[in-house]
């Protein structure tokens, strides 16, 4: 398995840590990571780690190994290095998975030259299988990239199901997250203008918690532009213990993003029994469907997305059948289920 450490923060190194979690028949996986955290985070670095990754790769191919590699990818640099691992790949014979995982990679695709395209499409056409998260990014990836749609398999996002959610009926107050990365694309500031509209009794009535890396020193500020001190609270990132303690104490889960894959933070938001606020891009709406387990507004419009909150701090009990919906949505999503998918996958595809 090639791709950013599993202990970096994000969805791909969650994704990879429950695949390296799980128990598979007949499969023995060996970790290189592309991408690790270095304290400063330098250039030098990150060139080094990757250059090591290559290197053993390269030695692990020689010495023919290897049957499978399982490549992860989002965009930007993650996009060159893994056209690397796949040329490395291809010029061994051995075969190789692709799973896209990045949010804005078709926008990252349409601004490149021609002959990086040609690249693409050529080295990404050749792999074995190129998962994605949804059908959505499927058509993308067979319109535009010119994959063959039995190349293309959709594997949504897996998730933890915990083995039971918190009963949350007669609050006081109505607790509101969002997790994840602060920032723009994120819609978080977004988030912060819909709360800041909220009429006096509601806000009374309702609690903010931002929690995540990113852009927070301009989410603190409008935080105090708002004069939102008394409601929205803002933490760093959580490990995933505070995260599912969060999960279990807040009411709702929103993520009004402009661009996304299929967050796992939303997987494992519904998973809890919270019901969800977010948008209809990436593969969300096909999880999310309006007033049946979440609400949709659209990206940046702030006016609905603060009805939204109007909404679910009025009436428990839209609340709790939504979030009851949301919880019954992602049963097929649980990280068991998604491991015997990709198991049988490896299988086909098993060099011998």
């Amino acid at each position: 398995m090639v791709g950013e450490s599993p202990t970096l923060r994000g969805g791909i190194a969650s994704v990879q840590k429950i695949i390296l979690e799980n128990t598979f028949d007949n499969v023995i996986f060996t970790h290189l990571a592309t991408v690790e955290a270095y304290p400063s985070d330098p250039t030098l670095p990150k060139v080094f780690v990757f250059c090591r990754a290559i290197v053993t790769l390269l030695m692990h191919l020689i010495k023919r190994d290897i049957d499978l590699i399982h490549a992860h990818i989002s965009e930007r640099g993650s996009v060159y290095r893994k056209l690397i691992v796949a040329s490395l790949a291809l010029l061994f014979h051995t075969p190789i998975i692709l799973h896209t995982h990045g949010s804005e990679f078709h926008l990252f695709y349409e601004k490149q030259p021609r002959i990086i395209k040609w690249t693409m499409n050529n080295i990404f056409s050749r792999c074995n299988k190129f998962l994605v998260l949804s059908e959505s990014w499927k058509k993308f990836y067979v319109q535009r990239v010119g994959l063959s749609p039995e190349q293309v398999i959709v594997m949504p996002n897996p998730v933890k199901i915990p083995l039971q959610a918190p009963k949350r009926q007669g609050a006081d107050k109505v607790k509101f997250i969002s997790l994840g990365r602060i920032g723009e694309r994120k819609g978080s500031f977004d988030l912060l203008r819909a709360f800041a509209s909220l009429p006096k009794n509601f806000l009374e009535r309702s609690e903010l918690i931002l929690a995540g890396d990113g852009e927070r020193d301009t989410a603190f500020s409008l935080v105090k532009e708002f004069n939102l001190e008394k409601y929205v609270t803002i933490y760093n990132w959580l490990d995933s213990q505070q995260r599912d303690k969060s999960l279990l104490e807040v009411d709702v889960f929103v993520l009004p993003s402009y661009n996304e894959g299929l967050p796992m933070a939303l997987l494992e938001a519904m998973s809890f029994a919270l019901p969800v606020i977010t948008t209809p891009v990436g593969g969300i709406p096909e999880v999310v469907t309006h007033k049946y387990n979440g609400l949709l507004v659209q990206p940046g419009d702030v006016y609905f997305l603060s009805e939204a909150i109007k909404n679910l701090i009025e009436d428990e009990s839209l609340r709790l059948c939504l979030g009851h919906e949301a919880a019954k949505s992602v049963i097929p999503f649980s990280a068991e289920k998604y491991c015997h998918c990709l198991n049988k996958i490896y299988q086909v595809h098993n060099k011998y």
